[in-house]
C-alpha cells in the first residue's frame, strides 16, 4: 500500500509530530467531558501544543526534505480530527452554535473527498493559501473557547467567538474555492 520511501519516513520526525496531534485528540476530549476551569485550561494548553507540531511538522519535513505522500495526506486529516472533535466537544457544552460546528465539519468531510479524487488522478493535494488563513483562525478561535471562563478579568469565551466568525468565513470561502479550481477534474 505505501512505497518504500513512505514505509522508511513513516516514523520521521515530521510524522511523528502529526501522529503527536492525533494522540492529543483522546486526550482533549476526555478532559472536555469535565467542564471546569483546571481541565479545560490542561485543554487549551495541549491543544496549542498540538496546534504548534501542524506548524513544525510540515517545516521539519521541508527543511531536511523529509516531504511524503503519508505527510500531505496525514497532516491534514491530523487538522481534521484535531479541530472537528474539539469543535464537537466544545458545541456539546453549549458553548457554540452546532449549526456554526456542522458546516464546519461538513465543509472537511467535502474537502477531504475532493482531495481524494484529486490524489487519484495524480494531482496536488496541498493545502490552499485560504486554507491555511482557515485553520489559522479556527485555532485561533478555539484555544480562547477552550479557556472559556474568564481569567484576570479577560473574557476568553468572547475573544474565541470573535475569531470563529472569519474562520467560519474562511471556512465556507476556502471550501468553495477547493471545489472551484477542481472542478474540470469533477466533470470528467
Amino acid at each position: 500500500m505505501f512505497s518504500d520511501f513512505d514505509k522508511k519516513h513513516l516514523l520521521s520526525h515530521p510524522n511523528n509530530l502529526t501522529l503527536y496531534r492525533i494522540a492529543a485528540i483522546p486526550i482533549i476530549v476526555i478532559l472536555l467531558l469535565f467542564p471546569n476551569r483546571f481541565c479545560t485550561f490542561i485543554a487549551a494548553l495541549l491543544f496549542s501544543a498540538a496546534a504548534i507540531t501542524d506548524y513544525l511538522d510540515g517545516f521539519f519535513a521541508r527543511k531536511k526534505g523529509l516531504v511524503s505522500n503519508l505527510g500531505k495526506i496525514m497532516d491534514p486529516l491530523a487538522d481534521k480530527l484535531l479541530v472537528s472533535s474539539t469543535f464537537i466537544m466544545l458545541s456539546s457544552h453549549g458553548w457554540i452554535p452546532a449549526w456554526m460546528v456542522c458546516i464546519i465539519i461538513g465543509r472537511e468531510f467535502a474537502v477531504t473527498g475532493l482531495r481524494n479524487v484529486i490524489g487519484e488522478r495524480k494531482q496536488d493535494v496541498s493545502a490552499s493559501s485560504l486554507g491555511k488563513y482557515k485553520i489559522g483562525f479556527q485555532i485561533a478561535a478555539i484555544i480562547p473557547l477552550l479557556l472559556h471562563y474568564p481569567y484576570f478579568g479577560i473574557f476568553f469565551h468572547q475573544i474565541g467567538m470573535f475569531f470563529l466568525w472569519p474562520a467560519m468565513v474562511l471556512t465556507v470561502w476556502s471550501g468553495v474555492d477547493y471545489f472551484v479550481r477542481f472542478r474540470n477534474l469533477l466533470k470528467n
